[in-house]
């Protein structure tokens, strides 16, 4: 609303009040003398009449550093409302209350002008975050009566502000302003005037905070219809201005609020409630909308942002809604908790349906890290950077007992265990479970084992490189590197088996000539066709792929320098050349440094059948209990 239309709203029309009622009980009160009450009376004309609001005084009462005129103004209305109390318990008819009642009509219409006027005029000095940052309450007290605002001499006031920023000093100063003025309209019985003019400047304020902070009113229908790349960015929003709401801005107005009107619990905490309560009802009801709002397993994050920034503001909020004219913020505040938590609860059980409903059967090239595993760790790992709040909503969640994990998978829960730990740990036996399916699929066992160790790699470099590291524990980190070696073991004595077969039983026995030349053509054979098949498979992970490479070279290379070098120049003596004798013990290690890069042509699937025919599946051999 302009200023103007503003203006008409207070002073355009007469003040309805009236001088509140005398009990009977004040007969019985001390009453003021006759000379008292005409002194008063005589003193009250002289400021009221000199500064109604049709005077031809420029200027205002509370204006500028000099509050001599103001003090001596408010303390003739108080004058003038005793005497008006002695006049009425001894005639409540007289002539001179008539005139004295007109007077503090006259008195209010000037008082409500003031405070008018102060809260437009540095609507700057009291916005929240000017307030918010005043020093303490004990400070604001300083100038918490109108008895101090009487008695404070302007050397006192400059001392006193000496070390204070000009912002909080002119801040003080007008806070202090509206609270003398307004304990003299309470006292007097205009309280009503008083707080209809504050609640309508404040408020304004409140919303133009609102909207300058992007936040707008929604109903759920209008959500409901919104597209999810809309409805983030207004989410977005919300997250950028919550913080500044709650903590500048309804913090700063309960400051404002408490101290304008500290005369009066009832006024104060009602006056807040009415000014705040419509904004506090749109900033706190936006996260329930959104918790309504179409679920897939990817809007989880953005929903715990939103659920993370209500319990982060929980203590502020508790504290500035604390009265029970504004519980119903509170109340808004929970729910919009409550029905975050059920979302995000929900989109956990939808993830791991969708992990477990993923039914693609073509093995992945060359034996590589499933997509599957790396959405599952990467959605799993960001999940754990929420770790504390996903505790708090878990809690009362547990896993069913039908879902309890294997012992060779996770060890004896222990009762220090978090839910989220479990939780988490759940989640990633689900997609384990689900690779081991998967490994199924291809052809050659020995790379089935090689898929294994590369996606369990995969698993467990995201627990170590991320906060699931601190969540799952070492020992669970411990115990998958164990089977990382178990899956590499397996897949060297399945995947070389015909390499280590084509050398004789022990390497170290003497034998014939022919014998060792056979023995060198059987393993260059075997060798070539391992290594062209095998170099078309791949180890992603660079520790993985040298210590299986390391490995490799350690076990085949041990037993075939032995022989080598046993029968390498008696089999040249007898041939008269090296032809048989085609790979030296330093060939070898160069052709094993160049597998696992993913450099061969050879089909996924397709490996000889010879080797894994004569070895059972590795889903068979209990790599992981379902």
């Amino acid at each position: 609303m302009p200023q103007k239309g503003m203006r008409s709203v207070f002073f355009n029309s007469p003040i309805s009040s009236s001088v509140p009622s005398t009990p009977s009980s004040h007969s019985s009160r001390p009453t003021l003398s006759d000379s008292m009450v005409e002194e008063n009376l005589k003193v009250a004309e002289s400021f009221v009449m000199r500064w109604r609001p049709d005077s031809t005084i420029v200027g205002f009462l509370f204006q500028g550093d000099d509050r001599d005129e103001a003090r001596k103004y408010i303390k003739a209305v108080m004058g003038l409302y005793k005497s008006m109390h002695s006049l009425a318990s001894r005639d409540s008819s007289s002539q001179k209350l008539m005139r004295a009642h007109d007077l503090m009509k006259i008195a209010m219409e000037r008082l409500q002008k003031e405070f008018y006027q102060i809260l437009s005029a540095n609507r700057e000095y009291l916005n929240p975050e000017s307030v918010s940052g005043v020093q303490s309450p004990t400070t604001i007290s300083t100038r918490s009566s109108v008895s101090d605002f009487e008695l404070e001499s302007e050397d006192e006031f400059r001392f006193a502000n000496e070390s204070i920023a000009e912002v909080e000093r002119v801040s003080m100063s007008a806070m202090a302003d509206l609270k003398a003025i307004a304990d003299c309209m309470i006292s007097t019985g205009y309280g009503k005037e008083c707080v209809k003019v504050y609640k309508i400047v404040r408020k304004s304020i409140i919303d133009e905070s609102f909207y300058n902070l992007g936040i707008e009113k929604l109903s759920f229908s209008k959500v409901q219809k919104m597209d999810w790349e809309v409805l983030e960015v207004k989410i977005k929003i919300w997250l950028k201005g919550v913080k500044t709401a709650v903590k500048s801005l309804f913090e700063g107005e309960k400051i404002l609020c408490d101290h304008v009107f500290s005369g009066s619990v009832s006024i104060r905490e009602t006056c807040f409630a009415q000014i705040s309560k419509d904004g506090a009802a749109i900033l706190f009801g936006f996260p329930e909308l959104v918790a309504k709002y179409k679920k897939t397993p990817e809007k989880i994050f953005i929903t715990l942002d939103l659920y993370e920034a209500i319990a982060d503001l929980w203590p502020e909020i508790d504290y500035i809604f604390s009265s029970t004219a504004t519980s119903m913020v509170q109340s808004q505040a929970v729910s919009s908790l409550i029905k975050l938590g059920e979302n995000i609860r929900t989109l956990i059980s939808e993830f791991e349906m969708a992990i477990q409903k993923e039914s693609s059967k073509t093995p992945i090239p060359r034996g590589g890290v499933h997509p599957l595993t790396r959405y599952v760790m990467n959605y799993i790992s960001f999940l754990s950077d929420y770790s504390g709040i996903l505790n708090d909503i878990v809690a009362d969640w547990p896993l069913a007992t039908k879902l309890s994990m294997p012992e060779s998978y996770y060890g004896t829960p222990k009762q220090e265990d978090s839910p989220i730990t479990l939780r988490f740990a759940w989640l990633i036996l689900v997609l384990l479970c689900k690779l081991d399916g998967k490994a199924e699929h291809y052809n050659d066992v020995a790379l089935s084992y090689l898929f294994l160790a590369n996606n369990l790699q995969y698993v467990v470099e995201k627990v170590r490189t991320s906060n699931l590291r601190f969540i799952l524990g070492s020992d669970w980190v411990e115990r998958h590197e164990s089977k990382i070696k178990l899956y590499s073991s397996k897949y060297r004595r399945i995947g070389w088996s015909g390499v280590f077969s084509s050398l004789p039983r022990d390497v170290t026995a003497e034998i014939s000539p022919e014998e060792a030349r056979e023995s060198f053509r059987n393993f260059n054979r075997a060798f070539e066709e391992t290594y062209r098949k095998q170099t078309s498979w791949i180890v992603p992970d660079q520790k993985l792929r040298d210590e299986i490479k390391i490995l490799l070279a350690r076990e085949i290379g041990a037993l075939y320098g032995e022989f080598y070098t046993r029968n390498r120049v008696r089999v040249r003596r007898v041939s008269g050349s090296d032809h048989a004798v085609r790979l030296s013990h330093d060939d070898l290690g160069n052709y094993l440094s160049d597998l696992f890069y993913g450099h061969g042509s050879e089909s996924v699937g397709s490996g000889s059948s010879s080797h894994s025919s004569s070895h059972s599946s590795p889903s068979s051999r209990g790599r992981l209990a379902r």
